[in-house]
Order: structure tokens, then C-alpha cells, then sequence
């Protein structure tokens, strides 16, 4: 396990690029000049730094460029609070127009801001341990899951329409973001069980999962209570 987080790390971050790459190809990178605003740009543009720094920080380490490693990890307490930004910005530019007491727009509003909580959770755990390259390697590169979303959505419309359908429902509409919960969620169990067995630890990935699970539970439920509908209607008039 210590060679899968460490040595191949940057081949599996790279294929997780690749995709959103691919995902948002029809939408972003193949139309850059055609109507897109500010904080459609400002976002694309820190994500992508982020996914390139997540892939660089692993080859790093592979090819034992260790003092890089930690100047580009100082970096990140720069571009991640940045990417943190674009997203809140996003969330809220692309629900201001809607009604902050409409079912979908309150479990949309769960699917893109919680999303970002579990990010600056999983991203925090790592920088707690980055004294503990074991525990650091694995929260950073767990850093991915809460990103699936926004992919496999895409992926999906584009390409796989013909799974919409199946995807459960809140107010008559898919939530078509079940399939990548589903697909982070076992990705998950996979590599704790996986790291359990090949060197006994049960912490990092089962802490992961257990955000991801909290993180995907909200998106299902917090539509259906007051609290959230109050905190939606405050954030949407910021």
C-alpha cells in the first residue's frame, strides 16, 4: 500500500485530471472564448492549478524531490484557500437567480457547498499530519472524492444518458450525483480495505469515508429541513 500512495499516486491523480479534463471538455476547455464569466473562469482556472499541484506534489515524491515537495506544500496554503473561494463564489453565482426554498435548489445547494466542507476537511487532516508522511500522502490524495461530482455529472449527461433515469429522485428530478457518491464511496472502501491488509492501518481512509458518507447523507436529507432552508436564503442574499 505505502508504494501504491507514494509511487503511484501521480499516475492515478493524473488519470482523475484526465477526466475532469474530459468532463469538462464540452462545457469549459473546448469553448474558453464563448460567454463564460468571471467566476466560471476564476473557478476552472484554480481548480485546474489545484489538480496539476496534487499530481506534481506525488511525482515529487516519487522521484524523491523532497524540498520542492515542501515549498509547493506552503504553496498550497495559497491556492487552496483560493480554489476554496471559486467554489463558494460558483455555488452561490450559479443559484442566486433560483428559489432559495425550492426543494432542488436547497439539494443543490447541499450537493455544491457541502461538497466544498468535505474538501477543507479531508485537505485539513492532511496538513494536520504532514508530519506523518503516511497519513499526509493518503488524506491528500483523498482530496479527489469530494470532486467526483461535477465529472461523473457531465460524464453522464454527455455520454451515459441512458443511466439518468435510474438515479433516485428529490422532487421528481434525478439526483444524478448518487452514481459518483457510489463510485467514491466503494473507491474508498477499496483502498481502506486494501491498506488494511497490506500494512494494518484502519484510520485515514475509514475517517475519509466516514466524511464522504456525512457529505453524501446531507445532500439526501437537509433539503427537508428549516435550518437549511434558513442558512440558503442567508447565503444566496450575500
Amino acid at each position: 500500500m505505502q508504494k501504491f500512495i507514494f509511487r503511484r499516486s501521480g499516475f492515478w491523480l493524473a488519470i482523475f485530471s484526465a477526466f475532469a479534463l474530459f468532463g469538462f471538455w464540452r462545457s469549459y476547455f473546448s469553448v474558453l472564448e464563448k460567454g463564460h464569466d468571471f467566476f466560471q473562469h476564476f473557478h476552472g482556472i484554480s481548480m485546474s492549478i489545484w489538480c496539476l499541484m496534487l499530481v506534481s506534489q506525488a511525482l515529487l515524491i516519487r522521484y524523491k524531490k523532497n524540498q520542492i515537495h515542501r515549498y509547493m506544500g506552503r504553496a498550497s496554503f495559497i491556492v487552496f484557500p483560493i480554489m476554496i473561494l471559486s467554489t463558494f463564489l460558483i455555488t452561490h453565482h450559479s443559484l442566486s437567480d433560483t428559489n432559495s426554498s425550492d426543494m432542488r435548489s436547497l439539494y443543490q445547494l447541499a450537493l455544491m457547498f457541502n461538497a466544498t466542507v468535505a474538501l477543507i476537511a479531508i485537505y485539513t487532516m492532511g496538513i494536520w499530519n504532514r508530519k506523518s508522511p503516511q497519513l499526509h500522502g493518503r488524506y491528500m490524495f483523498c482530496t479527489i472524492f469530494p470532486m467526483f461530482t461535477p465529472i461523473t455529472d457531465r460524464i453522464i449527461f454527455n455520454y451515459l444518458k441512458p443511466l439518468v433515469p435510474y438515479a433516485p429522485t428529490i422532487d421528481g428530478g434525478p439526483v444524478v450525483p448518487f452514481y459518483g457518491f457510489l463510485l467514491a464511496d466503494l473507491l474508498v472502501i477499496v483502498l481502506a480495505i486494501w491498506d488494511y491488509k497490506k500494512t494494518g492501518r484502519k484510520d485515514a481512509f475509514l475517517i475519509v469515508l466516514g466524511i464522504l458518507m456525512l457529505y453524501h447523507i446531507s445532500v439526501f436529507t437537509f433539503y427537508r429541513f428549516s435550518f437549511w432552508e434558513g442558512f440558503s436564503k442567508w447565503f444566496l442574499q450575500l
